[in-house]
């Protein structure tokens, strides 16, 4: 498998994870059924809880209208472009999957935004008196595969491979 295919194949599993976890949460899947402001302690650090996201990840630039909603929707399909156009032409496994999270999670909110013109996040990370931003399945694979961008460019920055010189002179 090469490197596009295999960012591509971690865009797609991510994107289905994303919508799997939310229509588990929004709709039930025979164990779980969580309407808006609900929520359950799972773990002692770990909590499910549905909240509706107009803004983008940790509920920056919040959309109140319309006008707005389309903004982000449309930020997002233009960052989904160009990412892909970079995926097709990535040369390191680090980089096509870092790219797929980003591509597949970004998808998933995508969606969310076209059908509710909102986000669904439903997982809390708690700990030591401190509760973290209520997130879902896509803005971790977002944040997982900036993590992967990052440490790719600051290890060894991805370069396109030489073309052979075959002998001619300019």
């Amino acid at each position: 498998m090469n490197k596009r295919d295999a960012g591509l194949l971690v865009a797609g599993v991510t994107f289905a994870l994303d919508q799997v976890s939310k229509m588990a949460l929004l709709y039930g899947a025979g164990f779980i059924h969580m309407p808006p402001g609900a929520g359950i302690s799972v773990l002692p650090f770990f909590n499910l809880v549905m909240l509706w996201n107009p803004g983008i990840s940790l509920g920056l630039f919040p959309a109140s209208s319309v006008e707005g909603t389309v903004f982000l929707a449309t930020f997002q399909m233009i960052a989904v472009g160009v990412l892909g156009w970079w995926l097709w032409s990535a040369h390191k496994a680090p980089v096509a999957i870092g790219l797929g999270m980003v591509i597949g999670g970004a998808l998933g909110n995508l969606i969310d935004r076209l059908v509710y013109g909102k986000v669904a996040d439903f997982i809390q990370l708690h700990a030591f008196g401190y509760s973290f931003y209520v997130f879902n399945v896509a803005d971790a694979a977002i944040t997982f595969g900036v993590v992967a961008l990052l440490y790719d460019a600051l290890m060894k920055p991805e370069v396109a491979p030489r073309q052979p010189d075959h002998g001619q002179e300019e």
